[in-house]
């Protein structure tokens, strides 16, 4: 029972950190992105670094595109959880790049901090499990990746998904007729960054019936929030 209850107040947290993360993609203002979740108090130290972990580098998005100022103790949060998990040697390669990008954004929003982006040369993981990936499964991928499609972001991961923006369309489009929105949606927000995208998929048409079947999902309105704003972003 006090398992499921854990689970069930992770899930929550999550949920409420992308609303917030949304509500200051759509404002635009000086909204502090997870500040009334991660510093609201009434939620776990525990459990609010294992929420941030499930978002990953999304938490400091709109610091990332639009400049606001992340709240002191939510980019505290953020260190803690970086520097509390770093992947272990089995890690699967999505986890180790989630906290290649982690570190990233935090080094990008905050002020020097003694985290190692990755133990790997060329101050990188590789990228070699998705170079030979059927387009099913890189679609599936990229799409848990997708807190590393970014205006001008240059890593291994995005140099696979420029060379098959084919095979990124076509995993959309399966998502989309398999109704599984989360995974649409980040297909998506890597294809608004992708060029060589075929003009018969119709991207913004599919992005705007992403958001009228799963917008509600706070998780799958991030990712598209996240491709609105692509085309304006700029890095720090």
């Amino acid at each position: 029972m006090e398992q499921s209850s854990t689970s069930a107040l992770l899930q929550g947290t999550v949920l409420d950190l992308a609303s917030d993360v949304v509500s200051a993609l759509r404002s635009g203002d000086h909204v502090r992105a997870g500040n009334s979740t991660l510093t609201a108090g009434g939620t776990g130290e525990g459990v609010a670094r294992a929420a941030v972990r499930v978002l990953g580098a999304d938490i400091l998005l709109p610091s990332v595109l639009l400049r606001v100022p992340p709240d002191p103790g939510q980019l505290a949060v953020f260190k803690d959880a970086v520097a509390a998990h770093p992947p272990r040697a089995d890690a699967a390669p999505t986890v180790v790049w989630s906290h290649w990008a982690m570190a990233r954004a935090l080094r990008r929003t905050g002020p020097p901090v003694d985290v190692p982006l990755t133990d790997e040369p060329g101050g990188e993981p590789d990228a070699r499990w998705l170079e030979d990936a059927g387009w099913q499964f890189l679609t599936h991928q990229l799409a848990v990746l997708a807190p590393l499609a970014l205006p001008g972001e240059e890593c291994a991961v995005t140099r696979v998904a420029r060379g098959r923006p084919v095979d990124v369309a076509r995993g959309f489009v399966r998502a989309v007729r398999r109704r599984d929105w989360q995974q649409a949606a980040g297909a998506g927000r890597w294809l608004t960054l992708l060029d060589g995208v075929p003009d018969t998929l119709g991207l913004e048409a599919g992005l705007d019936f992403v958001r009228l079947m799963g917008g509600s999902d706070p998780r799958v309105a991030l990712q598209l929030e996240a491709a609105r704003l692509m085309p304006a972003g700029v890095l720090l």
